[in-house]
């Protein structure tokens, strides 16, 4: 069975593409066309066939929602309930990222809930499994972490985080480089360099990469390199070890796609906002275009409870430069395990992101709907307002909570509306339509 990329390689329009096209208002043949060169990847999966939903060039961004239970929370139905929320919440890829618990189980409840394209990191339960069976996660043998990754494509995964880039030679570039601040942040990413280090060996994802792209192909699960190395704190982004590991993730993401293989290539996740852009220049110069995946990014690190707030300062600014796919962060990103809350309004906020972002990345197209609203709030049109909102009961809640005497204004000004009387003073060029 062809992938979307062989697909489209051969000229042939699936239903996927078809569905992104007709979503994304643009031609099959745009969609065939990015999607044969790489630069547009439709995450998928043979045996689920989830909701068609198209990442990279020329298309709206996207965000992804990361779910799952850890060591100290486990809770099937709360991950499912967080699972229905993203969804609900209007995420386009969900990630469960469990590492407590039944892994087999979580995953397959949460996928059988929605139909989100839904991804994972397999590292997570190899070394889950190498813990559990040997007592000691640098047993892992390299044939169970295989194993583990054609089950969980037969599961249904559409996409995979897979921790491909991270070699001896990154290793080595982490230890000359010498302090980092923040230290290490991927918990696939220090896993992987722990076995390494404990076995004196390479990284068999990097090592046989070719046997990584053989099964995700056979399923047309989309490979996202994930970056092991990528930056906790912002002082350390851009470092020589990130930057390495980026190369390397961009060369395996042309590799991949002469395969025959759908390819995401992963980004850093704390990053200052003077080098998101240069950063995504250079990935998408190494990459060949390859759809971009940025872990939030997060562009300050002292504001614990309130990242969601700064993740999506740097998703706008993401998604403005070409960032393709954005992995929202919670209020409760490095406190705790989110909660159905939390989860709501990481998506909240990183929605907004994206479309600030891609308002800067297609103008032409991207500001027809803020100039309606803005219309609507100047005619005190409130149903229109609310028709045109990213998020319509948030905004009908709140302005049900604190009823205004006069229903054509609200109790932010009352009587004082200034929208009431500019109406009042140019009622007659409104009515010629000068204005």
């Amino acid at each position: 069975m062809l992938t979307q990329i062989e697909s489209a390689r051969q000229g042939i329009v699936t239903p996927q593409m078809a569905a992104v096209a007709q979503s994304e208002e643009l031609s099959n043949e745009y969609i065939l066309q990015m999607v044969a060169e790489g630069k547009i990847v439709i995450p998928w999966n043979h045996s689920r066939q989830p909701r068609a939903m198209g990442i990279g060039k020329g298309l709206r961004t996207k965000v992804n929602a990361s779910i799952g239970t850890s060591s100290d929370i486990i809770d099937y139905g709360a991950e499912v309930a967080k699972a229905l929320a993203a969804q609900e919440a209007g995420a386009d890829t969900l990630m469960e990222l469990s590492v407590g618990g039944d892994l087999d189980r979580v995953r397959r409840e949460v996928i059988a809930a929605v139909d989100l394209p839904v991804g994972n990191v397999p590292l997570y339960q190899a070394f889950c499994e190498a813990a559990r069976r040997y007592g000691d996660p640098n047993r892992l043998d390299e044939e169970l972490l295989f194993d583990l990754i054609e089950q969980q494509c037969e599961d249904g995964m559409a996409f995979m985080a897979v921790h491909c880039g991270i070699n001896l030679y990154t290793i080595e570039r982490l230890r000359k480089q010498g302090y980092r601040y923040g230290g290490l942040v991927s918990k696939g990413g220090v896993s992987m360099v722990a076995w390494m280090l404990a076995n004196g060996r390479e990284n068999p994802l990097y090592e046989h990469f070719d046997r990584v792209v053989g099964i995700l192909k056979k399923y047309d699960t989309v490979l996202s390199l994930g970056n092991g190395l990528r930056a906790g704190a912002i002082h350390d982004s851009s470092d020589r070890a990130q930057i390495q590991e980026l190369l390397i993730n961009c060369e395996l993401a042309e590799i991949g796609r002469d395969m025959g293989c759908q390819m995401l290539v992963e980004g850093p996740g704390h990053v200052p906002l003077d080098e998101i852009e240069g950063n995504i220049q250079l990935q998408k110069r190494m990459s060949g275009g390859a759809p971009y995946y940025m872990l939030g990014p997060i562009p300050t690190d002292i504001a614990p409870g309130f990242d969601h707030i700064t993740a999506a300062i740097g998703a706008a600014q993401s998604s403005r430069f070409g960032a393709d796919l954005i992995c929202y962060i919670t209020p409760a990103e490095h406190l705790a395990l989110p909660n159905v809350q939390d989860v709501r309004d990481g998506v909240k906020a990183a929605r907004i992101a994206a479309y600030i972002g891609d308002m800067n990345k297609y103008p032409e197209k991207g500001r027809q709907r803020d100039k309606e609203m803005s219309k609507a709030r100047r005619d005190l049109d409130w149903e229109k307002q609310f028709e045109l909102a990213l998020y319509p009961e948030d905004a009908k809640a709140i302005r049900a909570s604190r009823t205004p005497d006069d229903e054509a204004t609200c109790t932010m000004c009352g009587d004082f509306c200034a929208s009431r009387g500019a109406g009042k003073l140019f009622a007659e060029d409104l009515k010629g339509g000068k204005i």
